[in-house]
């Protein structure tokens, strides 16, 4: 059987011949404009690299280093400052014949405190099952390697509230470890985006810190524009951005909280926006076509990582906004229940779900806008403020959801 004809074959042949000769014109070394590019000079995190090195600087005598949380919005450099302090720390210690180990570990994935030790245990040449054995006998096992090694290690959580939310405990493990190793010693670097975190966490964890605290303050406009030219000068080929490209990109970027990873994603994507039509020059329109895109991506991977509770209060919304020009509090939360019902899902109570109505106010997803009805007391008028046929299609993905539609009762 063909898969294919041979017109659809010779345009597919364009196609990937279009690609590679944009991609000649336009990009130099795209992965400069990546989120994971460390580059090796970070323009105007200087004094943060210095404060951070100064810290971590008397585990090279073998002292143990404070523990650190680091505070500051997305995208403001957290992230690669303190992989490059601790990659030209290991170099440093490796040329000496020093002891000094790292791990780093993303807590939106590594969010157990199965994980987390089993990812320690990787890091120090052991291999553990992603499952089955005993938490304790991993636990143990690390402890064991790391007295073997003699060293300092300085274990990185980036996002660390995210695993603290899931597991407190892992936090809690981790500042007591010190306590349970004979010849070594462990440190923790937490970064977060929550400035209020250390207020948020169990009085036992907090005593036994001992933390110093590194605050990134967003970027400004002209600090981005400083860094999007020094990715732009390597990642793409002479003349092919225009006036104003730069500066466009670095503004909505300060406008999100100085964020540079918008910046550069903005960059990227109207790049391979003008890559993909065959163009030679990205302009401010292709960036302004970059933005609806991101926005629309960003709208899709918020609404898909949303618990099934949340899903099912949204979609709750969703149906009730089909039937009526205006809905209440009280038609969501009846509607929540008789989906609750034909899924199976435990029900929560009115005060619940009117929280997750609440929280999805504050990703921007609904408008929940309080409204009064007299001696019957007060209400929230709710309606989405993201496309609803983005919505349907999100919920439509999940198998329990998608029935949902087929109901014409609800």
């Amino acid at each position: 059987m063909k898969l294919m004809d041979e017109k659809s074959s010779d345009s597919m042949d364009d196609i990937f011949d279009r690609y590679l000769d944009a991609d000649a014109n336009i990009f130099a070394n795209r992965e400069v404009l990546s989120p994971h590019h460390v580059p090796e000079i970070l323009p105007h995190r200087g004094e943060k690299f210095e404060e951070l090195a100064k810290i971590l600087a008397p585990s090279l005598k073998g002292g143990t280093p404070s523990n650190i949380f680091i505070y500051g919005s997305t995208g403001t450099g957290k992230t690669a400052v303190t992989k490059q302090v601790l990659s030209k720390l290991k170099a440093t210690a490796d040329s000496r014949n020093l002891s000094f180990e790292y791990s780093y570990m993303n807590c939106q994935h590594v969010d157990t405190k199965y994980r987390v030790l089993t990812q320690l245990c990787e890091d120090v040449g052991i291999n553990v099952p992603f499952t089955g054995l005993h938490f304790d006998i991993i636990y143990q096992k690390f402890k064991d390697a790391l007295d073997e090694l003699h060293t300092l290690h300085v274990t990185v959580l980036d996002e660390v509230d995210m695993l603290y939310k899931k597991s407190t405990e892992s936090l809690y493990i981790l500042t007591r470890m010190n306590s349970d190793l004979d010849f070594s010693k462990i440190s923790i670097i937490g970064i977060t985006n929550d400035v209020n975190f250390k207020e948020t966490l169990d009085p036992r964890i907090r005593s036994s810190l001992s933390e110093e605290e590194i605050v990134f303050s967003p970027y400004t406009a002209e600090q981005l524009r400083d860094i999007l030219t020094q990715r732009a000068k390597v990642a793409f080929h002479k003349d092919v951005l225009d006036f104003g490209v730069i500066n466009l990109c670095s503004a909505i970027g300060a406008q999100q909280h100085g964020d540079a990873r918008r910046s550069l994603d903005l960059l990227r994507v109207a790049a391979e926006l003008v890559e993909r039509n065959g163009e030679e020059k990205i302009t401010e329109l292709h960036v302004r076509k970059a933005q609806q895109v991101i926005e629309r991506n960003t709208v899709i991977e918020v609404l898909t990582s949303l618990p099934i509770q949340t899903k099912v209060v949204l979609q709750a919304i969703y149906l009730g906004e089909g039937k009526n020009d205006e809905i209440t509090t009280g038609d969501v939360y009846e509607i929540y229940n008789k989906i609750c019902k034909l899924i199976r899902l435990d029900q929560l109570t009115a005060r619940r779900v009117g929280d997750l109505i609440n929280e999805l106010d504050m990703l921007g997803i609904v408008s929940a806008q309080v409204i009064s009805k007299g001696r019957y007391g007060r209400s929230k008028r709710i309606h989405l403020t993201v496309s609803s046929k983005q919505v349907r299609n999100v919920l439509d993905s999940d198998f329990r959801l998608s029935k949902i539609f087929e109901v014409e009762e609800l």
